[in-house]
């Protein structure tokens, strides 16, 4: 196809005739889908130059917000709900499996590790909270080898990399290992809904979409361990006045729990309580992982394809 006298209506054409060069079969179905959707997408709202040129501004503008300890992207994925529909897409459960959610732009890498029982809120105003779970598999045994990861926010609704006050501290996360029955147990604070980040795009977008920015109360788990589907969700306060309106898209019924208020007196792990204190309850349920399924399956499968076969004759 000459592309010398390209119009409108055959560019998209001539792009997507390039594009199938790319040995990559996966590549070429992708690449083909996004040109064509972005073209028609232009086509439809018959974007102008001016537009255009925003655009390319603000998503710029989203990368230089991006550092260590903040990934604008992934804020603006949540907010756009694609975050929770790839989620919904890779992670679909069945019966009693957990659901998935979004991983929110706060997670941190090397987070430390404690030891059941600790206090990952050590220091930090609020109202204590004692945490008590299960990770299990669908049969109810506990998953072996499994890590808990948790993190949330403060009694302000900020998590520790939005103190700067803290120099780069931890606090309010924690990575823990079950005990033999798939038990974790931990003391930190109650949670409080939040605004996400609106300083930068997302919180440009977000006003001009006559949106709040909230978040309902909630922590945070990533939970790994062999052989099943790495679990990222969240488990949400009952009674949050923002569960149906929630600024990134990430509740789920399944996920809403209350986090019962009790008086003073001896808490979960034998301490004695002088003030009301809070705790939480939750049974996680892990699913096989997918991808062992499917490298399973492939490998039945070019088993059969390469099985000498007997001669016709």
């Amino acid at each position: 196809m000459s592309t010398q006298d390209l119009n409108e209506d055959t560019i998209t054409s001539a792009v997507l005739a390039r594009a199938r060069r790319a040995k990559s079969a996966r590549f070429k179905k992708v690449i083909g889908s996004l040109v064509r959707h972005l073209h028609d997408f232009a086509r439809e709202v018959e974007l102008t130059e001016e537009e255009w040129a925003y655009g390319i501004d603000f998503l710029t503008r989203t990368g230089q917000k991006c550092d260590d300890k903040r990934q604008e992207f992934i804020l603006l994925s949540d907010t756009l709900g694609l975050s929770t529909l790839l989620t919904q897409l890779n992670h679909r459960s069945h019966g009693d499996e957990t659901e998935q959610t979004v991983w929110g732009p706060f997670h941190r890498l090397k987070t430390p590790r404690f030891r059941l029982g600790s206090n990952i809120s050590e220091g930090v105003r609020g109202a204590p909270c004692f945490v008590n779970i299960t990770v299990r598999d669908s049969a109810g045994k506990p998953v072996k080898g499994a890590t808990v990861d948790v993190w949330h926010s403060d009694d302000d609704g900020f998590y520790d990399v939005q103190h700067q006050e803290w120099n780069g501290a931890m606090r309010m996360r924690g990575v823990f290992k079950p005990d033999t029955d798939g038990r974790v147990w931990f003391r930190t604070i109650l949670p409080t809904a939040y605004p996400v980040p609106t300083d930068g795009p997302v919180g440009e977008l977000l006003k001009a979409s006559a949106r709040h920015p909230m978040r309902p109360a909630h922590m945070h788990f990533l939970i790994e361990a062999p052989g099943y589907d790495r679990l990222v969700t969240h488990v949400f306060n009952n009674g949050d006045k923002y569960l149906d309106s929630d600024a990134v898209f990430g509740v789920r019924k399944s996920l809403v729990r209350t986090y019962p208020k009790h008086k003073p007196g001896i808490a979960p792990d034998g301490t004695r309580m002088t003030k009301p204190y809070h705790t939480l309850d939750f049974d996680f349920v892990m699913r096989p992982a997918k991808r062992a399924t499917k490298r399973a399956t492939k490998r039945a499968a070019k088993k059969r394809s390469t099985k000498p076969r007997k001669s016709a004759s």
